[in-house]
């Protein structure tokens, strides 16, 4: 494969990429001890529809998620939660498990992986 763009990403993988992707990473999420207390246990369905349609208008898919809540505000959207730095190394070590088990290319992998990596570190809000 060519090199791609993050632009690219949705047309490689497509929805049901995304789909994979995000339902390997909430079906670590209620048992974790760090993440798991942030979810209430009612809205793990709404979590991944919301972060499945926010990656894939992000990556170049449909903008869904923009055109139903408007801008991301990412930062305004995750104020109310504690996330220190061990949320954030917990966050990236499930998504790089749910990563694996997608098991998209190489081209895709490279991009995805620094993309969450780099957002997570934006989203710290609570340093000790």
């Amino acid at each position: 494969m060519e090199q791609i763009s993050e632009a690219d990403i949705f047309g490689v993988i497509g929805e049901d990429g995304f789909r994979r992707l995000v339902s390997e990473f909430y079906r670590q999420i209620p048992t974790d001890d760090i993440l798991g207390p942030m979810y209430p246990a009612d809205e793990f369905e709404e979590a991944e529809y919301r972060l499945r349609g926010f990656l894939i208008g992000r990556f170049g898919g449909p903008q869904t998620y923009i055109e139903e809540r408007g801008h991301p505000a990412l930062r305004m959207r995750h104020a109310p939660y504690e996330l220190t730095i061990e949320a954030r190394n917990r966050w990236v070590e499930i998504m790089d498990k749910a990563l694996n088990a997608a098991a998209f290319a190489p081209e895709v992998d490279q991009l995805l992986r620094p993309f969450f990596a780099q957002t997570a570190t934006f989203l710290i809000n609570r340093w000790e």
